[in-house]
């Protein structure tokens, strides 16, 4: 058991998850991972699926039986952003425009871990978060509900896509972040300046989001959308704030 416990601490620590984040993927709790990692218990049959899915490898290969695979597993992505920003940016002090972010971030973050996202990273106004294992597109979905109704800024707009994205660390080794990266995020960070002109209530779900979702929601179709960057056209749906 404790082979299999250093595998699994050998693919977490590689795609820069902490204890924490892997129990939250999935829904587990941290003193599972722990016990895992340690060799004191065993994930069960079902658990095991969701960490070969997550990380992209073979229950043989979490069972020491063959090697790795590709790190590449499906997921919703979960980016927000502030409208005008830069305006405003501009016009506050470096501190303040500091302190302003940091609520901003701590309290989107808080609606992400609510139901069991990842967050990634910060850059400038943006947030960067994904969901993966079971409902993932009806639990990102939450979130950005819960960070709305919660945060009073009207300029915070959220987007969500779903699909495949591949999940490790990026960057000079002695610097290199976790990170999460391919078509799929770069569609949801397009979608997010569109929905910032487009979508009055500051969510915006693509179509292979809503497809996946079993929740009911009240939504708006922004029918065969253009967005910049992107050839084909898409079909957005704006999510209805519920009262």
């Amino acid at each position: 058991m404790k082979d299999i416990g250093s595998r699994l601490r050998l693919l977490r620590e590689k795609h820069g998850l902490k204890q924490v984040n892997l129990a939250n993927a999935l829904q587990v709790t941290p003193q599972a991972v722990s016990k895992w990692e340690k060799g004191a218990n065993l994930p069960d049959v079902h658990v095991l699926a969701k960490i070969a899915r997550l990380f992209d490898v073979s229950t043989d290969y979490i069972l020491g039986l063959t090697e790795a695979g590709t790190g590449v597993f499906p997921a919703t992505i979960f980016c927000s952003t502030v409208t005008h920003f830069e305006k405003r940016s501009i016009s506050m002090e470096s501190k303040d425009l500091a302190e302003y972010t940091n609520v901003l971030f701590y309290d989107i973050t808080e609606s992400v871990l609510r139901f069991d996202g990842i967050p990634v990273k910060y850059v400038g106004d943006g947030f960067l978060a994904f969901f993966s294992g079971a409902d993932h597109a009806d639990r990102a979905l939450g979130a950005a509900i819960h960070a709305k109704k919660t945060i009073y800024q009207k300029d915070l707009v959220i987007a969500l896509n779903s699909g495949s994205i591949y999940m490790g660390l990026v960057g000079h080794p002695r610097y290199a972040a976790r990170d999460i990266v391919g078509e799929s995020v770069n569609r949801a960070f397009l979608v997010a300046g569109w929905a910032s002109r487009n979508c009055p209530s500051g969510i915006a779900a693509t179509r292979s989001v809503m497809t996946l979702a079993r929740g009911s929601y009240e939504t708006i179709l922004h029918g065969a959308a253009s967005v910049d960057l992107i050839d084909e056209k898409l079909d957005i749906l704006e999510i209805h704030l519920p009262q």
